[in-house]
């Protein structure tokens, strides 16, 4: 009975730690002929990402009409493209990030006279979220527990490589501190400089000025 409690309280446990550190996008979203709707993700360099895509169709029953296809394309920040389908009802794709950063996976409707409103079902999937735990299952033969075990394996070097990332950008951060400070002083610096000098020359031209009229 203690063994049964203590399983049931580290399922929670990982349930609510699974419920904070996966991130999973899905959303409904309406997109107008002509028009085109991109939608960005942060992801980190080498993560698994996985996305579903598909027309909703307005009439249950009855075949898509032509006019609700989509032409997708998945590019990174760095306009590497990563998936690109032209004129489809759905789709879908999968890729390992090669660099950090913002991900657009961009939904285009061509224009249709009379003009058309497409739902887009889109699921986005990406880190620990993106692996398929119920296939890992299947293939290993692998218990309950130690699914979640692997599962919690993913979620601490998840949280171990966001550490370390966040510590290379505040290092990055304070390097640049340093450097605006560093320069700030020189300008305050030169500005002073500037001042005097400025300065200088006004008295300078005052005093020639007083001597040429012999007021001094």
């Amino acid at each position: 009975m203690l063994i049964q409690i203590h399983i049931q309280k580290r399922s929670l446990f990982l349930a609510l730690i699974l419920g904070f550190c996966i991130v999973v996008e899905s959303i409904r979203f309406d997109l107008e002929s002509g028009h085109t709707k991109c939608i960005a993700e942060d992801i980190k360099s080498n993560s698994m990402t996985v996305g579903k895509y598909h027309v909703v169709n307005p009439s249950e029953g009855h075949p898509l009409p032509d006019s609700h296809k989509i032409t997708v394309r998945v590019t990174s920040s760095y306009g590497n493209s990563f998936h690109y389908s032209d004129h489809v009802h759905e789709g879908n794709f999968a890729f390992q990030a090669t660099e950090a950063g913002d991900y657009m996976a961009c939904f285009f409707a061509a224009d249709n006279k009379p003009s058309t409103t497409i739902t887009v079902d889109f699921d986005w999937k990406s880190g620990i979220a993106a692996k398929d735990w119920t296939n890992v299952a299947k293939k290993g033969s692998i218990e309950s527990m130690e699914v979640e075990l692997k599962k919690m394996f993913d979620i601490v070097q998840s949280i171990h490589d966001e550490m370390f990332f966040l510590r290379e950008r505040e290092a990055e951060m304070q390097e640049l501190n340093r450097s605006t400070n560093s320069k700030m002083g020189w300008l305050s610096i030169l500005s002073l400089f500037i001042c005097l000098a400025v300065a200088g020359l006004q008295l300078w031209h005052l005093k020639t000025f007083f001597e040429k009229k012999k007021l001094i």
